[in-house]
């Protein structure tokens, strides 16, 4: 199978991320097929990144603006069998591209493969993890939680800074919504996501018998920066995951939208917050921290899950 990558790109800000990016992607022991930077709608950069990477594809997200509409415009452009995406500030291990593909050619998965995502480690731009950072709330920042298989095994969705599918599926139930995730404002103001979440679902739900599936051996690291190191960034990530679960529940409804999300809630995070108790009482000072954070990004993100919900409601009047 020929893997397609996909690295959607919106700011120069970001530069030497990039280029770090790409390097990775080059440096794959499996080859990609081919690698395509989509830009969105920023012509400035475009030209630069086409003088600066000849051998990437390099195109305009021919989509709405946003993150949906360039994975969109990658689907539309690529030519291989598969198309994975990677974040524009994350560097991915060596063997990624071989582990993800791996993923598809699983025989006991219990259905065809037609997603495949991989684990993803925070890099902490102070190079340490916060002491009251909870890892049950590592998908803040973009990377894997606790709570996630530590080993490969289906779920019902990926995370797409580190995600993969078959490339005539996307194409088949729509692609990425637009209307749900990060787009240029949501990246000036609140941190929307899951876009990909939405996506997984309604692919599972049109596609009966469909599997995705979870490699942990598919890695890369994803840069923090330091201000989403803060408990101020922490709490804004949370209410605003509420917010795009609303949306996400509105598409797919409520019992495919949110059921990880009731299992993390009633088992994981009660067990987190009793673990990091009992660590502060063996005397870690961040224990006490952890359990905190774990108690109020679950009330941030029910609060923006009943706001996001009353305003849909509100709406659709």
């Amino acid at each position: 199978m020929l893997t397609s990558v996909v690295i959607c790109v919106y700011t120069e800000d970001r530069w030497e991320d990039i280029r770090q990016a790409v390097e990775s992607v080059e440096r794959q022991r499996r080859p990609a097929h081919e690698l395509i930077l989509v830009v969105d709608h920023n012509p400035d950069l475009l030209l630069r990144l086409k003088d600066a990477h000849p051998q990437a594809i390099v195109v305009a997200n021919s989509h709405e603006r946003g993150l949906s509409g360039g994975k969109n415009t990658g689907a539309d452009v690529a030519t291989g069998d598969i198309v994975a995406y990677l974040d524009d500030d994350a560097v991915a291990d060596p063997g990624w591209l071989e582990a993800l593909e791996e993923g598809f050619q699983d025989a006991g998965a219990g259905g065809t493969v037609v997603g495949v995502g991989g684990r993803t480690e925070p890099l902490w731009a102070s190079e340490r993890r916060p002491r009251w950072f909870p890892y049950e709330f590592d998908w803040t920042v973009g990377c894997t939680y606790r709570g996630m298989p530590a080993v490969r095994a289906p779920i019902r969705n990926v995370m797409g800074g580190n995600a993969a599918f078959l490339r005539e599926v996307i194409g088949e139930v729509g692609g990425f919504h637009s209307g749900i995730g990060r787009s240029v404002q949501g990246r000036k103001s609140r941190p929307l996501g899951c876009e990909e979440t939405e996506f997984c679902i309604r692919l599972s739900q049109r596609r009966p018998g469909s599997v995705m599936l979870f490699e942990p051996r598919a890695l890369i690291g994803h840069k923090v920066p330091r201000q989403r190191e803060t408990f101020a960034y922490f709490r804004s990530r949370c209410y605003a995951e509420g917010l795009s679960k609303a949306l996400v529940t509105r598409e797919v409804g409520t019992q495919d939208g949110l059921s990880s999300e009731r299992a993390h809630a009633l088992k994981t995070l009660p067990l987190g917050a009793l673990r990091s108790l009992g660590e502060a009482l063996r005397g870690d000072p961040g224990g006490l921290g952890r359990a905190v954070a774990i108690v109020v990004g679950l009330a941030w993100t029910a609060w923006g899950y009943l706001v996001g919900s009353v305003r849909l409601r509100g709406a659709g009047r």
